[in-house]
Formats: C-alpha cells, structure tokens, sequence
C-alpha cells in the first residue's frame, strides 16, 4: 500500500508540472506511458454509441470513453493516405504530401520519435504507403514499414496491392499480409480473418514487451469497403477470397457493414483486455480515433437525424471524426472535451508524453494536448486547418475552422452544427459583430498558409507542389 501511495503521489507531481503545453515531462524509463493508438478506417462520428449513433454497438470504445476523455471536435482530412501522412509525421499536408498511397521514406514519423524514446513500436493494419499506385521509387521494397520507425510489422498493402494474380489480394478473409517484410500469402492464411490475426499480432507483441515501454499504432483495415460477413456473421459459408465480395444489395451491404463496426469494436475490446492481462491499463495511454468519415454509400441514423457518409469531401461527415482516450488513473474519467484537435496533434502530444522535447527536424504543426489527458487546461487550439489535395480524383480545398464556423479559402463561411449540409453561405455581409470577428480570425489562419490546390488531380498529374519550408502557421512566434 505505501509503494501505490508514493506512485499516485508521483502521478499528482507530474501532473502537477504539466502547465506548459510544449514542456516535455520528465520521466524514467519505467515510468514511461505505453501508447496504443487505434485508427478505424472510413468511419465517423455518428457510427459511434458515446457518440449519439442508433444503427451500431461500441460498447468497447463507449467504455474507453467512460473511462477517459471523448472529444468532440476532432479532425482529419477527407480520405487515408493524407490523413495517415499527417498522423504520422505531424505536418500539414502542403508540407509532404505527394501522391495518393504514398509515405515520403524521408520523413520522420511517430515511430522514430517514439523509438528514439526507448519504445519498442510495432505497425499492424493496412499500410498503402510504398506508392503502389504510382510504381514510385521503392515501392517494392517490404522493409519501408521497419524503415518508417517500427521494430515489427504485419501489413496489408505493402508490396502487393489487390490482384490475386500479382500475388495481392482483398484484406479480410485469407488476406495476403507482410509479417517483418515476409509475405504471407492467401494460401498461407487461406481461411483466415484479416483483422484476427492482426489483433493477435498486437497481442502477442505487447506480451513480449511487456517490461519496456512499448507504441502500437494499429490503422485499422475494419470498415473499409468491401462490406463483407464478418466471423460472427459468416457462418459456415466458405472463407476464400471470395468471401471477400460484396453483396449487390444495399440493404444487405448495410447490414454487413454494421457487423463490421461491431466487430470493431470487439477488436479494441480485445486490445484493451490484453493491456488489462498485462496489469498495464494505468501506464498505458489509450487513443481511438478514425482516419476520415464513412463511405458515402452507408447512411446512417444518428441522433434522430439521417447522416449519409462524406468520405471524400470537406463537409463535417467528411472531416470529422471520432476520439476518444483513455489513461486509467490519470485521464479524468467521463470527461466530454470540446477542445479542438486535429491530426498535427497526436506527434507533440506524443513527444510529450515520452519526456521528449521537440528538436529543429520536428513538426512544427502540432500542439499538444497532453496536459488535457492528465486533467489540465492545456493550451487549446483556436482553429484547426486542413489543405486537402487527394490526387484521387476529389475535389480539393483549403478550409480554417473553430467548433462552430468554418471558412473555406473561395469564401464560403457556414455555421456547422445548424449547418451539417453546408447548404446556407453566410457569406461576409450582415454578420454579427461576434460573426465577423471570428470570421476576419479564420481570414487570417488562410492567409497565413500556402496557396490551396488547384484542380483535382489525378495519379498521372505532373506538378505537384508542395511547401515543406513555410513558417509555423500553428505557433508562429516559436
């Protein structure tokens, strides 16, 4: 009892030293927080039940929320790659975004900060980042994920993309995975399901690491598309890559896509129990998040409204997603947060966590939100900002944006949560004198950043531009 007493005293201490935002905290190596960070694929606010979604059950990512912090205003870019990008290396997208499926292997991401921190880290989940799609320089290589700052790796999408016949294939049942840069054929998983044996991974990876701080970063390949049966679904039907296809019937793709966040969620259930196994649920830090919103073929009833997925677009059902974070005996428990967050975040609020201070070759486009898991004021944002270039074949933009208004770089200017659609323009006449204010703040967070992309681009566009020098738009007196 006296050794829990000093601990929780020196949990209060450190706390306590949490004023500063930017200020690394100190800590030795066992006091380390582990940190598993969860990103669910094409999924958004209004799927989940802490959320206020009808349609599916989240009881395990409800609890996470219970248990910590949920935060209502966070947000990501409107499809996967800029949004991994973005987590990843904690930058705006103008800075090094390039190419649809693509990780520039120049960049330092979390997994090398968090490995220069003494952490094991480990990547389990879709990767899609080699630049498949573009035959980029690399894109064969099945160490780029090793290379991206993890010790161990189980992916999806690596040096293989969807055809069977060169060897890929879909990523549920039997999926083709590269283990450590050693492929996995769908021979060799025939059978098998995606998401079960890459929770096992996980599983068995925190158990190894066990007695050193440990990172996992799990992108999730649950709810992208297809929307297919899931094992508590499938029965006894055969479990080939065939089962990989999608029914033709709305109604039935919606009824396995709903199976599909249950099944979620019983994943992050699954995780969050091994922590629990492991007696590591008060020094490991807990976040869910999900990469940008639902695929616009999924309608869904939320809050007694209908919502129709945004995936894609720069409306809230395409930009705002789910977080919630959960650190057991430090986190303040059921805490509804309305602080703005945004991807740029999560690589300060790591860096912090770990007791490191942020150096010359990282990120300048983030702010920690640290000191809020630890029940603390913090220093929140005013605004949060995306530049959207997907080179996919979507429209692009340049928007700022408190937690009610939001500014597009053309001018548009909606109040959102009367406005979910963006359907009334506010314009810049006959606003209020609190309207035009915030209005001239947002003005100037788009006159600060680089120009918005023009046109939307598409896999062959020759300019691609990007600004990986501009000034510090988040801090610029730092």
């Amino acid at each position: 009892m006296y050794r829990h007493f000093l601990t929780a005293l020196l949990v209060l201490a450190v706390a306590d030293s949490c004023s500063d935002a930017t200020e690394p905290i100190a800590r030795s190596a066992t006091q380390k927080p582990n940190v598993i960070l969860i990103m669910a694929d094409d999924i958004s606010w209004e799927a989940f039940g802490c959320y206020g979604a009808e349609d599916y059950q989240t009881p395990n990512i409800d609890a996470l929320a219970a248990s910590g912090i949920r935060f209502t205003h966070c947000y990501s870019t409107p499809i996967c790659t800029p949004s991994r990008v973005k987590i990843m290396t904690g930058q705006y997208n103008y800075r090094n975004y390039t190419h649809f499926g693509y990780l520039n292997p120049e960049d330092k991401t979390f997994g090398h900060l968090m490995q220069s921190a003494g952490y094991k880290t480990a990547i389990a989940g879709k990767w899609q980042l080699n630049g498949l799609y573009n035959n980029l320089p690399g894109s064969s290589d099945s160490t780029r994920p090793m290379k991206a700052g993890f010790n161990e790796s189980y992916l999806w999408q690596v040096t293989t993309g969807k055809q069977i016949q060169q060897g890929g294939g879909e990523r549920f049942w039997s999926p083709p995975l590269e283990r450590n840069g050693k492929m996995q054929t769908v021979q060799d998983n025939f059978g098998k399901y995606g998401p079960d044996l890459l929770c096992d991974f996980l599983c068995d990876f925190m158990d190894k690491n066990q007695n050193t701080p440990f990172f996992v970063y799990y992108p999730m390949m649950l709810v992208h598309d297809p929307f297919v049966k899931t094992p508590d679904t499938i029965g006894k039907e055969p479990r080939s890559q065939d089962a990989n296809k999608a029914p033709k019937n709305k109604e039935k793709k919606k009824q396995n896509f709903v199976a599909m966040v249950n099944y979620m969620d019983k994943i992050v259930g699954r995780i969050v129990d091994k922590v629990r196994a492991l007696n590591k649920l008060e020094n490991t830090i807990i976040i869910f998040t999900g990469d940008n919103g639902t695929n616009t073929s999924i309608t869904s009833r939320w809050n007694g409204q209908l919502i129709q997925g945004g995936k894609g677009g720069m409306t809230d059902m395409g930009t705002h997603v789910p977080m919630v974070a959960s650190w057991i005996g430090t986190a303040p428990e059921g805490t509804v947060s309305n602080n703005l967050i945004e991807f740029t975040d999560l690589y300060p609020t790591l860096a912090q966590a770990t007791g490191l201070a942020l150096s010359g070759n990282d990120p300048v486009d983030g702010r920690s939100f640290l000191p809020q898991l630890m029940g603390k004021p913090g220093n929140p944002r005013d605004w949060v900002f995306t530049h959207y270039q997907p080179y996919w074949n979507k429209k692009p933009g340049q928007f700022a944006r408190t937690q009610q208004y939001k500014l597009y770089r053309d001018g548009r200017f909606y109040n959102i949560p009367a406005d979910l659609k963006e359907a009334n323009d506010l314009g810049s006449t006959s606003l209020s004198q609190s309207n035009s204010k915030t209005r001239a703040k947002l003005q100037n967070v788009l006159d600060s950043s680089p120009p918005a992309p023009k046109g939307a681009g598409n896999r062959d566009t020759k300019e691609r531009p990007t600004y990986p020098d501009w000034r510090n738009i988040v801090d610029p007196n730092d």
